[in-house]
């Protein structure tokens, strides 16, 4: 049975509005280009001691990709990272020489601008700015190294056409960092960053144009950061999931490095971020090789290099990645399939935070509170508690399934009707539910309650699970009672052959 995607438009907006939400200000990126190409005319300046190595200043990481993201918090500072290549040769000095001659100049170069002196890392220098800039920039000292890389892996019969801006580095803990040698650790931002360019490139000459048409202007006058693919901005929203899920476990959060990758190996060239989504999800872990026992994550510009080399020493690490992308495929799933954007964005807010979802809605319709599509959840409302369960079935939507409204009885009163998320009811009410699907039989019929209130709590009766109709003749028809006080809700699930085929969104019970 072939499985058959069809995302509405308001999870396709919310997307976008999400990856906008989470773009880094052109500002900052303003702001960084200043910092660095300031510190690349130090380096060359007549006082500088290195201007004589022809120092090359550039960026790279996620500011270079296009995929850097805003804090979780406004008190964090944004991560730059800046290369620092001088023109010199690995068999003239050793890796420690070289960095202490950068990291002298950096030196200078803080002092002159009335900063804080640079912090030495294992392999970078780190420059903090004043605080109302907000971001802190780590340069690395290195040395073309291309002729080197590109011998080494054509002996090992790797493709080498990357390597032509192959960098050595510097790393304080690599036993040669004292010794002059040939055998320095590696590097190739520039290289990766064009191989990543390379599995978009379609996509994003087709938008550069795009932006130049409506600037009037050229493409080479548009900006790589003004560009946003549908890859650049799935890489984004992973990376703020990873981040909200780990925030309490940052030592085995997945690395934005591996995520990357494997993203830009799934990319299939998608024009909408849902497809995108869907498709890097579905396809990422096909990416990870096992060699000779091992569990390796190639860099495409050095496939000797695995970049999930430390999870055989860490194995919770590589659990932990597992674990992320189960609960990631689960949380977006269930969005595409919400029958709206309000409920699209309650179940995300868990693991998107409250913030950042606000801040989506708040661009589309500038408010942060949103309109629902229909009348099933008049006021808006829907509940995603923790021990609420995630749909297990692959999802194929190919109809419809509704709860317009529901009947309540109270004792031996007349039956009324209402409506989801209309007036507090009082307890000890009998509810009926009656679905209505155009899906063709056979088929099964799950149904979803969740409770939520301090009261199901203390009787220990908190409710989340998938329930089965096995009554033939009351398959779409469930019967329930008011017991709790609180905001419930009770969903219904229509699968077929084991793919969840129809899902009716949240019916809201209000409980005095």
């Amino acid at each position: 049975m072939q499985t058959v995607f069809e995302v509405s438009n308001h999870v396709e907006e919310l997307l976008e509005d999400l990856a906008a939400s989470l773009q880094v200000p052109p500002s900052r990126y303003e702001a960084a280009k200043r910092s660095y190409l300031s510190l690349g005319e130090w380096l060359n300046g007549r006082t500088s001691s290195l201007n004589q190595s022809e120092p090359n200043v550039y960026v790279q990481g996620s500011f270079r990709l296009g995929t850097a993201i805003r804090p979780l918090s406004e008190r964090e500072d944004y991560d730059i990272d800046l290369v620092c290549e001088l023109f010199l040769n690995k068999t003239t000095l050793t890796q420690e020489q070289l960095k202490v001659l950068i990291g002298n100049e950096i030196r200078a170069y803080a002092y002159s601008h009335s900063m804080k002196a640079p912090e030495e890392g294992r392999r970078c220098w780190t420059l903090d700015y004043a605080d109302e800039t907000q971001f802190h920039i780590d340069i690395l000292p290195a040395i073309p190294d291309a002729a080197h890389q590109r011998q080494l892996l054509t002996r090992r019969g790797f493709g080498a056409e990357w390597t032509d801006s192959a960098i050595a580095i510097t790393d304080r803990e690599d036993p040669y960092y004292r010794v002059i040698t040939e055998n320095w650790p590696g590097s190739n931002p520039r290289g990766y960053s064009n191989w990543f360019q390379s599995r978009m490139h379609e996509i994003f000459e087709t938008h550069r144009r795009d932006i130049a048409a409506k600037m009037n202007a050229s493409v080479e006058d548009v900006q790589y950061y003004q560009v946003r693919t549908p890859l650049q901005s799935v890489v984004q929203i992973l990376k703020r999931h990873r981040d909200i899920m780990y925030s309490n476990r940052t030592d085995v959060k997945p690395i934005s490095i591996i995520l990357t990758t494997l993203a830009a190996h799934a990319y299939k060239q998608e024009h909408t971020i849902s497809d995108a989504l869907n498709g890097i999800l579905s396809r990422m872990a096909s990416f990870i090789e096992n060699r000779n026992g091992v569990t390796w994550i190639a860099n495409p510009t050095d496939p000797t290099e695995n970049f999930a080399d430390r999870w055989a020493r860490f194995p919770e690490r590589e659990a932990a990645f597992f674990e992320w992308l189960v609960q990631a495929r689960a949380d977006f799933d269930s969005a595409v399939m919400a029958s709206n954007r309000e409920m699209a964005s309650f179940l995300l807010e868990r693991r998107l935070g409250r913030d950042l979802i606000d801040s989506a809605n708040q661009r589309r319709y500038g408010t942060t509170k949103v309109l629902t599509y229909n009348g099933t959840n008049r006021l808006g409302t829907v509940i995603s508690p923790a021990h609420m369960s995630v749909p297990p079935w692959t999802r194929s939507i190919q109809g419809e399934v509704h709860i317009d409204n529901a009947i309540y009885r109270i004792r031996d009163r007349n039956p009324q009707r209402f409506y989801s998320n209309g007036p507090a009811l009082p307890k000890s009410c009998n509810l009926t539910f009656k679905a209505i699907t155009n899906i063709p039989i056979p088929f099964r019929v799950f149904w979803q309650v969740v409770n939520t209130g301090n009261e199901a709590v203390t009787a220990k009766c908190l409710r989340g699970g998938f329930d089965e109709e096995n009554d033939s003749h009351r398959k779409l028809e469930r019967t329930e009672a008011t017991a709790y006080s609180g905001t419930h809700s009770i969903e219904c699930f229509i699968v077929k052959y084991g793919y969840l085929v129809a899902r009716s969104g949240q019916f809201i019970v209000n409980v005095q």
